[in-house]
């Protein structure tokens, strides 16, 4: 693990990002039947690269990028005890390379950035049946909070 590093995610980066959101939106369509056929898109990565309230990382290895990974700052419910939150997404480890700690420590880079920002609440989204993905998250310290149902008509 220690070749392993984390860094901040460039407009050269973009074809890889790409292929990493075709692979999540690939893992998810078995858990989302509300998804359209075809090839979808869940962000607008180019953006979200320069944007100032998302920070966008990748983790490399021997120069090969092989995880990613954003927090992006929105603004909170007035009637919560915080004004402002940091929503982690693309969360991503290519294939080859899980089991290393890549998506620990991608989350361990954006605890930081949010902490230097003066966020401390952090949440994200995972479907209730992907039992692989929940247990990453419980592992580096995330609890269960809601849960979202929907009903299609």
């Amino acid at each position: 693990m220690h070749n392993i590093t984390i860094r901040k995610a460039h407009p050269n980066d973009l074809k890889k990002l790409l292929e990493f959101e075709q692979g999540i939106i690939t893992a998810e369509r078995p858990f989302d039947p509300t998804l359209k056929k075809g090839k979808i898109h869940y962000y607008d990565i180019e953006k979200m690269i320069s944007a100032s309230h998302i920070e966008v990382l990748v983790a490399e290895s021997d120069s090969e990028i092989i995880g990613s990974g954003y927090a992006r700052l929105e603004a909170a419910k007035p009637y919560l005890n915080h004004e402002t939150y940091a929503y982690l997404g693309f969360m991503y480890t290519d294939p080859n390379h899980r089991g290393k700690g890549v998506n620990s420590r991608i989350i361990e880079a954006l605890k930081d950035w949010c902490r230097s920002k003066d966020i401390f609440e952090l949440q994200l989204d995972v479907y209730n049946d992907n039992a692989p993905a929940i247990k990453a998250y419980e592992k580096v310290g995330f609890k269960k909070h809601l849960i979202n149902m929907r009903m299609g008509l």
